[in-house]
């Protein structure tokens, strides 16, 4: 694995020279994940900040009567972590799980701290993304008090249609807020389309 598809990263949210982003993305490391390992448990403190360059993770949690339920997926070229738990050194509220083998970058909380120290660059790329990961949390939130399943479902499929691919069905229905047999309605209206 070599970090081009990171240095491309770095440069499409924060234009730079390549080698200033090869400076940035030095202390990153290469992890392999197998299917079904945790990159992290709840009530663990996140310490790795991953950035996916092949697989799938999602996050998850349980409600009020013990019903898993996913939070979020994360896919190639997306950073997984839990943000509150890397940034404020709490005990996380959530899973995040490989759904399929990963390879990953992944950079500890201790370097990122030294990155923030060392580079403007990266302070400034880290608050961008910071922006990024908070207005898909606030578009997610909206999205299920203001859109119709089916459209939560239509905006899956176009924003991350690998996750249709690889994730159980029951993955898929708790995080659009519905049920199995709901989704399976849904999936066959839409390929009538």
């Amino acid at each position: 694995m070599n970090k081009d598809s990171l240095i491309q990263l770095f440069q499409s949210v924060l234009p730079m020279s390549t080698s200033k982003a090869e400076q940035l993305v030095e202390k990153y490391k290469t992890k392999k994940i197998s299917r079904n390992e945790y990159l992290l448990k709840e009530g663990a403190i996140c310490n790795e900040s991953h950035f996916i360059e092949e697989g799938i993770t999602r996050s998850y949690t349980y409600d009020l009567e013990g019903n898993e339920v996913t939070t979020a997926f994360y896919s190639k070229k997306m950073f997984s972590s839990d943000l509150v738990s890397f940034f404020k050194r709490t005990p996380s509220k959530e899973y995040i799980q490989a759904l399929t083998d990963c390879e990953t970058w992944y950079l500890t909380y201790e370097d990122m701290q030294t990155n923030f120290h060392t580079f403007p660059e990266f302070r400034e790329f880290g608050r961008l993304n910071i922006i990024n990961h908070y207005s898909t949390l606030k578009q997610r939130m909206l999205s299920m008090l203001q859109e119709t399943a089916e459209q939560r479902y239509s905006n899956l499929i176009n924003s991350n249609p690998e996750v249709l691919q690889n994730a159980p069905l029951k993955h898929i229905a708790s995080y659009l807020g519905i049920t199995d047999t709901s989704l399976s309605r849904i999936r066959k209206e839409f390929v009538k389309k």
